[in-house]
This record gives structure tokens, sequence and C-alpha cells, in this order.
């Protein structure tokens, strides 16, 4: 299922690899796609999108409701 989140506070290639690595710990086989200049993470993945909205924020990024 692919799944939208606007992602605030990324700014930079670190931004982009926290994000992605917080998601793939979620679920190894996830397709991630980090937007910096639209602020947008899509991900193709069949977890629930609250997990992970909730490991993005673990990595101190803000997910826009």
């Amino acid at each position: 299922m692919n799944q939208g989140f606007p992602v605030q506070g990324m700014s930079c290639g670190h931004c982009v690899g926290a994000v992605t690595q917080a998601v793939k710990t979620l679920d190894p086989a996830a397709d991630v796609k980090v937007d910096l200049a639209s602020g947008k993470v899509e991900v193709q993945s069949e977890r629930d999108p609250a997990a992970i909205a909730g490991a993005i924020e673990e990595e101190g990024y803000k997910v826009a409701a």
C-alpha cells in the first residue's frame, strides 16, 4: 500500500537517511522515497500508517496531520 506523509524538519541528506532508516527498521521491505523540496515521504509498505508515522517522529521529525 502506498502511503504519503508530510514531514516537517527535513533539510538535508542526513535527514533523508534518518527517515529512510527509521521506516526500514520497522519494515525492511518498505520502499521509501523522500522529497526534501516538498517535505513529503512516500512509503510503499503493508505496515500500519500510524506505526510508520511514529517511527519517523521517533527520529525527531514532525509528521503533519
